[in-house]
């Protein structure tokens, strides 16, 4: 058997199939679950027709989608015809998706009806030459083939490329301190080793019925718990996108009778400032993991008092770094709960001086990481990639410390970037941005904490000679260009900005002064 993402649906199939057939593979929500022999027939169903699409190995496909079943199966389709997967954030404005899709090269977009004004806005200004639109909030638009028809004839397993671990599969943009994204490539054996390790360690297998709660284009929504439940032939549930709360998230856990689930640490405060938890999580419940922001000592009292029989793993990587390079288990945070834990099985983790050399206990530095689930580099960038990834580490951009007995704990973040709401914001990106409205003469964008999200966006504003600065002209402007969650929610005007001598923004001086308010 070929060692790539085809294993996924191709280990149901032959004489010696791993699991029954007929058991729940993915499921949306509350929806009924689709089996493995119905995934594996709408994979090879659209892996035929993006065949026949003229889709070959090493083509790029486009897809923006909210959580769904197709998007699982679409994505090991893309695999299965050798092609790389344009994990699209659906989040985006038509300028920044018209970026990713042309310096991506993608020549077929997979997209939900519900988006198809914005990718007109941009379609003589992108390489895409066929557009396939899933009716699921709406009709597809003339020019666009409904994703039933593009793929209405059934296929079986034969007169597809072989498919090598080393062969790319996915392409995922994260913003950058340049201001300008960066595709992160990943290889089918990236996803293999990302998700074994996971199982392996959480002993995941085909008992787990996992759920997560982000976007399935994040690693934190797909590689995180729901590829390692496909791998082991489990049962993958994913949320449906948009209006989360955590009284649906909780609902649809107990329907599944979800084992492991994925929370970030604000979705975890609310579930356990609620009364009556412990009738709201399903009795199966064994496990939730997170990631993205430090979890708070009082997190882990009250899950102990009131939910005795759930682990607490907490997580941390970077979307270069391969989904989970550190965990905290539940058995090892007590009197370590600032800590991000040790390395995954297979994993290695340092930190070091800027000179290259080891730090020593408590010592902060930066944190690298070596994995098979390392991202094999920015998709034409070599330079960025070389300065990324140095002698097989991938250098994190984070700052930590280790201390006396191996256990990491983060320091802060060396390439200025901040999370709100379990999304990487890099103000450089909303700086660009910014300073291209005429009432702006300068900017600077920090992050400040926020009683829901943890953090969130502050803008620091020069305005131009002669103009004024207004917050909600501004604010609106902003959200035509950027993300909602890139979007700062403060503003506040200065005569300039402090710099050092050789004309650096001293961001430390901003924060000191704006860091705590919380109000314009």
């Amino acid at each position: 058997m070929r060692m790539s993402l085809n294993y996924v649906t191709d280990a149901i199939a032959g004489q010696m199939p791993v699991v029954d057939p007929s058991l729940p593979a993915v499921v949306l929500g509350g929806e009924p679950a689709v089996s493995w022999t119905e995934l594996r027939a709408r994979e090879l169903r659209y892996a035929r027709a993006l065949q026949r699409a003229g889709i070959r190995k090493g083509d790029r496909v486009g897809i923006l989608l909210r959580n769904c079943v197709d998007y699982v199966a679409l994505y090991l389709a893309v695999g299965r015809v050798g092609g790389i997967a344009v994990r699209l954030n659906w989040r985006l404005t038509g300028p920044e998706l018209q970026f990713a899709l042309s310096d991506s090269g993608a020549s077929l977009l997979l997209f939900d009806a519900e988006f198809a004004v914005t990718i007109e806005g941009i379609r003589d200004r992108i390489a895409v030459t066929t557009y396939v639109s899933r009716p699921s909030t709406g009709a597809a638009p003339d020019w666009a083939t409904p994703l039933p028809v593009f793929a209405a004839q059934e296929s079986d397993a034969t007169g597809f490329p072989e498919v090598s671990a080393d062969d790319p599969v996915s392409l995922m943009y994260s913003s950058g301190t340049t201001g300008r994204p960066k595709g992160v490539l990943f290889s089918h054996g990236n996803a293999l080793w990302i998700g074994a390790v996971q199982a392996q360690r959480w002993r995941i297998d085909e008992r787990t019925v996992a759920q997560t709660s982000g976007p399935l284009f994040h690693a934190g929504g797909f590689e995180v718990l729901l590829l390692p439940a496909l791998l082991a032939h489990g049962t993958a549930v994913t949320f449906p996108s948009g209006n989360f709360t955590c009284e649906r998230f909780l609902e649809v856990a107990r329907h599944n009778g979800t084992t492991s689930m994925l929370l970030y640490p604000f979705m975890l405060a609310d579930l356990l400032q609620r009364d009556a938890v412990e009738t709201l999580v399903p009795a199966t419940l064994r496990r939730i993991v997170t990631g993205g922001d430090v979890v708070m000592p009082w997190i882990y009292d009250e899950l102990e008092r009131r939910l005795p029989g759930v682990e607490l793993v907490q997580s941390y990587s970077l979307t270069e770094g391969g989904a989970v390079s550190t965990s905290l288990e539940f058995a090892m945070a007590r009197g370590r709960e600032s800590s991000i834990g040790r390395p995954q099985a297979m994993t290695e983790v340092k930190v070091i001086r800027p000179d290259g050399t080891p730090t020593g206990a408590g010592e902060v530095g930066e944190i690298c990481v070596r994995s098979g689930g390392m991202s094999i580099g920015y998709w034409n960038l070599p330079d960025a990639t070389k300065a990324t990834f140095v002698d097989g580490w991938c250098h994190s951009g984070d700052l930590g410390s280790v201390d006396e007995d191996g256990f990491l704990t983060i320091a802060g973040r060396a390439k200025d970037m901040y999370r709100s709401g379990g999304e990487n914001v890099y103000p450089a990106e909303v700086e660009m941005v910014l300073t291209g409205h005429d009432d702006v003469a300068d900017a600077a964008v920090i992050g400040v904490p926020d009683p829901k999200y943890v953090e969130t966006g502050a803008a620091i504003i020069v305005p131009a000679e002669g103009h004024t600065v207004d917050p909600e002209q501004v604010r609106r402007w902003l959200t035509e260009r950027l993300a909602k969650y890139k979007v700062p929610k403060h503003f506040h005007f200065v005569s300039d900005l402090p710099r050092n001598a050789s004309g650096k923004v001293l961001k430390s001086v901003l924060r000191k002064t704006y860091g705590g308010k919380r109000n314009d």
